[in-house]
């Protein structure tokens, strides 16, 4: 690393940097002695010919004069942060993240104390990632201060310094290193930040649930995720993580079949390939990872009996369709063919996954009332005589004849009363 910067001005002509929000509050905290740019992950994916993402902006003017300059220029403040200097203007109903430079002056897990300053190069420096590293200013000059240009170029993917001391700061750098490396990086990851993944990994156990599970989900859905998985599963990082079997195998299945079906990839659908035999699986994941409650639900159905579509036709998959409903039949499709090896080409599972595309279920056409007019009293030999009625139409195929139906409708209720249920 070096002081003194690479000056470059290679986003001079970048229109989210110079029109718009970002400019207004670059022009408004950047003179009378202070100074301010954007900095992280807006500069690196511009680098990379990508969308900025979210802008955010760092300042050497102190948080109190920050807002005393958005209140004065007539833009909202929201002291978002202000303990650890960060106030967020609202322009045109878009945010901005301000940050005043900091330095840290002790740090602890996730925890730091920080003083503010007036140092970028510190400012740089006590960043996770070398393409993180990087700062431009509104003329679109970039400043360079830990080669975040060149490893940007080269998708390198690289701690700032002593790699052991950034994740000590942080053991959620960890996983951060796997996610940007599946989103930005290429080929295999640095060795240097690998091993101190690895040395490194007991810090997990410290982070709390819900960080593991954002950092989790963002990674499942890069570009990446797979050759990511695998890696940290052969560094033991996914067992510690899940505290289970980490399946790589169908994990990359399923990633081959999203993208077979044209599909957006579902972080969800990826965790349940990379986690989940059975629904003892899912429920451990749900918890270990504090996942919301659909999540923990599309989970456990996902893992309830997918073995079965093995050996399941499409008048067998028509019924399981109309009892999960699209949604829920879709994905426990996905997870039965991403564990099915050597099938990811495989006519019969896309044409089972497909089904919810070419055939819309009925709606059981049976009530209450046409059994009551067959002498059956209300009550809950009612609920009995749906549910043996329902059962003989899926069986029947979804027969919506009036004689078909009729003829459920008199076996059901005959067995009903033969059986005493009346």
């Amino acid at each position: 690393m070096s002081a003194e910067p690479i000056l470059t001005p290679i986003l001079a002509d970048a229109p989210w940097l110079t029109a718009g929000g970002t400019a207004r509050v670059l022009q408004l905290l950047g003179t009378d002695g202070e100074e301010a740019r954007v900095v992280g992950g807006a500069v690196r994916n511009a680098l990379l010919g990508l969308v900025p993402g979210d802008i955010d902006i760092a300042t050497t003017a102190l948080p109190e004069e920050v807002i005393r300059r958005a209140k004065a220029a007539g833009i909202k403040s929201v002291p978002t942060g202000i303990e650890h200097g960060t106030i967020t203007l609202v322009i045109d109903g878009h945010p901005y993240e301000v940050t005043t430079l900091r330095e840290d002056t002790e740090t602890f897990g996730r925890k730091a104390r920080v003083a503010f300053g007036r140092d970028w190069v510190k400012d740089a420096e006590r960043r996770d990632f070398t393409m993180n590293g990087l700062s431009v200013d509104a003329r679109g000059v970039v400043y360079d201060y830990v080669g975040g240009i060149a490893d940007a170029k080269a998708r390198r993917v690289r701690f700032i310094g002593d790699a052991d001391q950034r994740i000590a700061e942080d053991y959620l750098r960890i996983l951060r290193f796997f996610r940007i490396h599946a989103a930005f990086g290429a080929g295999e990851p640095d060795r240097d930040g690998y091993l101190a993944c690895i040395r490194g990994r007991e810090g997990l156990a410290r982070l709390s649930a819900e960080r593991l599970r954002m950092e989790m989900l963002k990674l499942l859905v890069a570009g990446g995720a797979s050759a990511a998985a695998v890696a940290m599963a052969d560094g033991g990082l996914l067992q510690t993580l899940i505290g289970g079997v980490a399946y790589t195998g169908p994990l990359t299945a399923m990633i081959a079949i999203e993208r077979e079906l044209g599909l957006t990839p579902s972080a969800t659908r990826r965790l349940a390939a990379l986690t989940v035999a059975v629904t003892e699986d899912a429920k451990r994941v749900a918890a270990r990872l504090r996942l919301s409650n659909a999540e923990a639900k599309a989970l456990d159905s996902m893992g309830h009996r997918w073995w079965r579509f093995a050996a399941k036709d499409e008048a067998n998959a028509r019924r399981l369709l109309y009892r999960l409903g699209p949604e829920r039949y879709h994905d426990r499709v996905l997870l039965g063919w991403a564990r099915a090896a050597g099938e990811v080409h495989s006519p019969r599972w896309r044409a089972l996954a497909e089904l919810p595309q070419r055939w819309t279920a009925p709606k059981f056409p049976l009530r209450a009332a046409d059994f009551i007019a067959r002498g059956l009293a209300e009550g809950p030999a009612l609920g009995h005589v749906l549910t043996l009625a329902e059962d003989a139409w899926l069986a029947a195929d979804f027969p919506l004849e009036e004689a078909a139906l009729a003829s459920i409708a008199d076996q059901a209720a005959a067995r009903v009363s033969r059986d005493g249920k009346t």
